[in-house]
């Protein structure tokens, strides 16, 4: 058993570059954290100071969201494309989680909050793992294209507001996920890539409850400081998140999520018709 405090750990996973090797880590330390806990013995938090910018690997190639070549979603090149940008979206998410622990410890928070963001970073490592395994099948791997910079942005945005990071990351970027990927899963079950649907329908089903944790936080928040959740939720996603959120939106999953229509409709670009 580790003898480093659960925000330690999770400034360890920040500082590993290669995906494969900080993952391993993210399962190894969320194992010990559980392992503790089933114990009745909880690790003590502690506070860290988590690198501004997580290590990352030297592929791939991080550029602007603008210089990212668009592919043909429907052909070969266009479903390798979209995989590997699924890998990293879900590589930032690992770092995402571990980092509102490391970031946040000094926040008193209920041990239910910890054992949340480590259950999220521990599925995001599988997820990352499973993308990268279809990747390989296809003959790719992560780092074989270059991908968005610009992911890491709601991290450094938030770095000081707890209650803005529940908001901006979870209940927009991830519910976001619950929004395209059922057609993402379609996309892939034409080409008959049976492994991809399996592994996106894990990311599904297992997703929903990253957002719930973020919901489920932020009105703990909210219920401490005396604020109206949907008007707190309302002016933190119009500070941090730049532009409108963009329908259609998967109205059945986010509501499982804890995320009614009145939180993201009148965010959106669009009047709900």
């Amino acid at each position: 058993m580790s003898e480093k405090t659960l925000t330690q750990m999770a400034v360890e996973v920040l500082s590993t570059a290669d995906g494969r090797e900080k993952t391993a880590l993210s399962h190894k330390y969320a194992a010990e954290w559980f392992a503790a806990r089933k114990a009745g013995n909880m690790l003590p938090v502690g506070t860290a100071t988590p690198p501004d910018f997580p290590a990352r690997p030297e592929k791939p190639e991080l550029l602007d969201p603008r210089d990212v070549p668009r592919r043909k979603p429907g052909s070969e090149k266009g479903r390798l494309a979209i995989l590997h940008a699924v890998a990293h979206i879900e590589l930032n998410a690992v770092d995402l989680h571990w980092d509102i622990i490391a970031r946040f410890g000094h926040v008193p928070m209920p041990p239910g909050f910890y054992d949340d963001w480590v259950k999220s970073a521990d599925e995001e490592s599988k997820h990352f793992n499973l993308v990268c395994d279809c990747l390989e099948g296809l003959g790719s791997f992560y780092g074989d294209l270059p991908a968005h910079a610009g992911m890491w942005r709601a991290a450094e945005d938030t770095a000081d507001d707890l209650m803005g990071r529940l908001a901006v990351v979870p209940m927009v970027l991830e519910a976001r996920g619950l929004d395209v990927t059922p057609n993402m899963i379609t996309l892939f079950e034409k080409a008959k890539l049976d492994s991809v649907v399996d592994a996106l329908k894990v990311i599904y089903a297992e997703e929903v409850g990253h957002v719930a944790y973020g919901s489920k936080w932020f009105h703990f928040l909210c219920g401490r400081d005396n604020h109206d959740p949907k008007d707190a939720f309302h002016e933190l996603v119009r500070k941090y998140f730049p532009g409108s959120l963009k329908p259609p939106f998967n109205e059945e999953k986010r509501a499982e999520a804890g995320l009614p229509p009145d939180f993201y409709w009148p965010l959106s670009d669009q009047p709900k018709g």
